[in-house]
């Protein structure tokens, strides 16, 4: 064939390929319509619609409308977040109106976590998951942050805010059925969330344990939040033996929100301003807790083709809380005496302000999207510290001059501005006092980035990775470092530590409809790289420059880290998994996983998960999981070593914290940690028998083995104790020793149950939502070690008494809530009652030869007849919120209330004829941390913009 025959074979083949390629696009035609809510017929802006066969896009504007270039047999594809999304062939219309179905606002909400499926409705799941609108639960509410919304919106979300216990007045954490904070994984977009580089080692709930700072998310930057209560370790890894938190961020576009708003408490009982002729305690004006708040968010589209970049921020400042009882008559039924050991008792101040960027960016004809999100967060915190006494003329206080300043005389050196005098009882002189300040400093960053997308016969991918780190920094205020006399400074760096967490993840999964009724495949790797560093303080904040000792050590209330704290450890985790979703009919679902990892340090572990839902009848589903977990010991709880100040017994002691690997844990017998596991159980259904009705009761059974806490305290001056351990607690000049160790297995059996109505007709609206946790928790052993499991008082030690009562407190019998809200036009009103139920805790012990420790404490009776059990009995009570709103303009809503209306408190923490051994609490206050707070009455107003 020549070559010029060969061009024109050629040059006509191009022309029959040009010639329908150009008819199609001469075909292409404008098609316009309009995007409303199907329940509300409201217009909606910056949905998404999309062309399937050509890739293109566009969004709806202000008026729900869109317009967009298609063929005349094409497909538009209408979604967006909180819709379920829709395609609807065109068949040659050049106008085509959508009306979206909402997901979030109504009953049929569509779930992420749990399922790699893409998703599905609340009630279709084979394990129970809550889906809490935030900016629907942030509004109606004097509560300010995620964690104190979520512990009244969801049923067995439990949380205590700490008082008087350090860092941990500052991180919020939180359980799901009454495990520990760092057995719920927290997941961004379905990615992980680093954890804080906290330790709870001071407080009544998660000794020992880290835990995800939720707080320092905006508020403002999330859509939903999804609740798997169910254990989720073969599908997500470590953590993930209680549950998950799933956080998804917002996506609308052209969307301004904005909540400000102010909060404060008025509590006529015992804020201490109402008991100020007392002389005895400092306080902050009638109405203390001063809060106010202000978050934001906006969205921006990118791009044409459906891309969006959503900023938002929250900024929060709010002030101290003084609570004491003021009744100081013991013939009065709750007088109690002057609280000597804390005598500024309260909420600690806190000023907290952050950013968070959400940003996802579809490439132009393409099914690969990029996505990035992440944020900053910034936290400055000031808490008072347990009270100092130079005299202690009053009998239940512990006169401490070597914590004060003096002179080379032994004269105290007065400082104005930090100390004070109180009046002491019979006549006796007023004694000097002070309180020292705690204070923090959190810097929380995280990003992530990936891109998705589709490969071959529709295998869906994704790859990314996330990185996140969390510094904490500890500084001593207004108070002294005694052993420097007259040279002493009155504010220290304390140091601090910070945690690092990178983790790696590609996951490809595919919808194979060919297999029984549809089969849904997902398989992936993940790698995990973490870091965690203790740095020191300043020499001043530790070092004691008094060669005799008869000062105290380093700064009073928290003396810092010191040089022989510091450490740089780090690890990593190679994890593969494979989960697979089948629809055996379409009333039959089954799901199961399998996830191996290994780590750098404690090795390998697998873990699977069986789960199933049967459809008995319309509306009626049976479902139910079995599964193994794992949460590996964290580098933290490996690593982390400190010097405290502790009060036990009214007397002041300084406790040493020892890291796993240290020589003095390898005396005591402590062995390296090791995993946690667990198995998990759970049976249950649900329920729709009316549209407006859905109910799902789910029971569970949690075993968890080797749970690792902090241990009880090992006396320097215990003579039994083995030479070497002895001998290095006195070389060190420390009074106390503890560890972290595989201690407690337990067992939780508990029920989740959940009504939820909700009716809508005309311009009316009325929703109740009924949300009940019912658990009971079971110490089935404690793991002694051999070292250690010599006599009694040395076992007690390792896991006392009241350690125990601790464990079984973050497991509360009984909480049960109801929410009642109603919308007429502009108006709305709502009640929410919160009932939390009773749990007993022991205190440390006035009397007899173990006092002090917690092991069997007991205390006299003031009458002097006998001796009897420690133990403060918190009653279960109801707290009721009410609240109304006013729609000021068609964009403005205003809402007003009161948190805890009538005033309710918990039970007051002492024993009944015992009043002069009050305050042996773990907060050296009235009160312990419960999960109803002691503050009162806290009244609110909030004004919120979406335009």
């Amino acid at each position: 064939m020549s070559t010029r025959n060969l061009n024109r074979i050629i040059v006509m083949l191009l022309f029959c390929l040009y010639v329908p390629v150009a008819v199609s696009f001469a075909q292409k035609q404008k098609i316009t319509g309009k995007v409303t809510d199907a329940t509300t017929g409201a217009p909606l802006e910056g949905i998404t619609v999309r062309v399937k066969l050509s890739g293109s896009g566009t969004l709806t504007g202000k008026d729900g409308t869109y317009s967009i270039e298609a063929s005349p047999n094409d497909i538009l594809e209408i979604s967006a977040i909180g819709f379920a999304p829709q395609s609807q062939s065109l068949n040659g219309r050049s106008s085509l109106d959508v009306q979206l179905v909402s997901t979030i606002s109504e009953l049929n909400q569509v779930v992420l976590v749990g399922s790699r499926s893409g998703g599905r409705a609340k009630t279709e799941t084979a394990v129970p998951v809550d889906v809490i609108s935030l900016t629907q639960a942030s509004q109606p509410t004097a509560k300010m942050d995620l964690t104190a919304l979520l512990n009244v919106a969801a049923p067995s979300f439990n949380y205590n805010k700490q008082s008087g216990s350090d860092g941990a007045d500052q991180i919020d954490l939180a359980t799901l059925r009454g495990l520990g904070p760092d057995q719920t994984l927290v997941l961004i977009n379905g990615k992980r969330r680093h954890q804080t580089a906290f330790v709870a080692v001071y407080g009544t709930r998660g000794r020992g344990n880290s835990g995800t700072d939720l707080n320092a998310i905006p508020e403002a930057s999330i859509d939903r939040v999804e609740i798997l209560r169910d254990g989720a370790s073969a599908q997500y890894g470590s953590d993930a033996i209680a549950g998950v938190v799933n956080i998804i961020l917002k996506k609308d576009v052209n969307h301004l929100y904005v909540n400000a708003g102010y909060a404060g408490y008025y509590d006529r009982k015992y804020n201490t301003w109402f008991g100020r002729d007392l002389k005895q305690y400092k306080n902050n004006g009638p109405v203390d807790g001063n809060a106010f708040s202000f978050g934001a968010s906006y969205g921006i589209p990118l791009g044409k083709n459906g891309g969006v970049i959503n900023l938002s921020g929250n900024f929060l400042i709010q002030g101290k809380t003084f609570r004491q009882v003021l009744d100081t008559n013991l013939a009065h039924k709750d007088g109690l005496p002057v609280n000597t050991v804390r005598r500024s008792n309260g909420d600690a101040s806190k000023t907290t302000g952050g950013g968070m960027v959400n940003l996802e960016l579809p490439f132009a004809n393409s099914s690969t999207t990029f996505y990035a999100f992440g944020g900053y967060n910034y936290k400055f915190s000031d808490a008072y510290a347990y009270t100092r006494h130079f005299h202690g003329y009053n009998p239940s206080s512990s006169g401490r001059s070597d914590r004060f300043p003096t002179d080379a005389q032994g004269n105290l050196i007065f400082y104005p501005d930090i100390m004070y005098s109180v009046p002491s009882p019979g006549g006796e002189p007023a004694d000097t006092v002070f309180d020292p300040h705690i204070q923090t400093r959190i810097r929380d960053l995280s990003a992530a980035v990936g891109i998705k997308g589709e490969f071959g016969n529709h295998w869906k991918w994704d790859l990314s990775n996330a990185l996140g780190r969390n510094d904490f920094h500890f500084y001593g205020d207004k108070t002294f470092n005694a052993s420097m006399g007259a040279s002493t400074p009155t504010h220290f760096d304390d140091g601090g530590f910070s945690f690092l967490q990178n983790t790696a993840n590609f996951t490809v999964s595919k919808e194979v409809p060919g297999v029984a009724s549809g089969l849904n495949l997902a398989m992936g790797a993940e790698y995990r790289y973490e870091n965690y560093k203790i740095y020191a303080g300043e020499a001043a904040s530790y070092t004691n420059y008094d060669p005799t000792f008869n000062k105290a050590t380093g700064a009073q209330g928290f003396p810092g880290y010191r040089p022989g704290d510091e450490v740089d450890a780090n690890r990593s985790n190679i994890a593969g998994f494979v989960d697979a979703e089948l629809d055996v009919t379409n009333k039959w679902l089954i799901s199961a996983a399998i996830r191996a990892e290994n780590y750098s340090d404690f090795g390998f572990t697998s873990n699977y998960k069986f789960a199933t839902r049967y459809k008995l009848a319309p509306g009626f589903n049976i479902r139910g999981s079995v599964s193994t977990g794992f949460r590996a010991p964290s580098l933290q709880q490996v690593n982390f070593s400190s010097q405290y100040t502790n009060v036990q017994g009214g007397v002041i002691s300084e406790v040493k914290i020892a890291p796993n690997y240290d020589p003095i844990t390898r005396a005591a017998g402590i062995p390296e940690l090791k995993q946690e596991k667990s198995v998990n159980a759970s049976l249950g259904f649900s329920w729709k028998p009316l549209s407006a009705l859905t109910v799902t009761v789910d029971g569970y059974l949690v075993k968890v083995k080797d749970r690792i806490v902090l241990s009880g305290q090992f006396s320097a001056s215990d003579t039994t104790l083995n030479e070497t351990l002895y001998n290095t607690l006195n070389e060190l000049h420390i009074d106390n020793a503890q560890f972290f160790a595989n201690a407690v297995n337990t067992t939780n059996t508990g029920v989740d149950i959940v009504i939820d109505y909700t009716k809508r007709w005309g311009n009316q609206r009325f929703k109740a939502l009924l949300a009940a946790n019912i658990q009971h928790m079971e110490i089935d052993k404690i793991n002694v070690p051999a070292a250690l499991n010599d006599t009694y008082v040395h076992r007690k030690s390792f896991f006392s008494d009241r350690e125990e009562k601790f464990v079984l407190a973050s497991a509360p019998p009984v909480k049960l809530g109801l929410n009642l809200d109603y919308n007429i036009n502009k108006l709305g009103v709502g009640t929410h009652l919160t009932y939390f139920g009773k749990t007993e805790l022991f205190g440390y012990g006035w009397s007899g030869d173990l006092a002090g420790t917690g092991i069997n404490p007991i205390v006299e009776l003031d009458n002097g007849s006998k001796e009897v059990p420690e133990l403060f009995k918190y009653k279960g009570k109801v707290v009721t919120d009410v609240y109304a709103s006013y729609k000021l303009t068609k964009n403005l809503n205003w809402f007003i209330g009161a948190d805890n209306i009538f005033n309710v408190h918990p039970s007051l923490g002492y024993v009944q004829g015992a009043k002069l051994a009050a305050y042996d609490g773990e907060t050296g206050g009235p009160w312990d941390s419960v999960q109803m707070g002691a503050n009162g009455i806290r009244l609110f107003t909030k004004l919120v913009l979406n335009l």
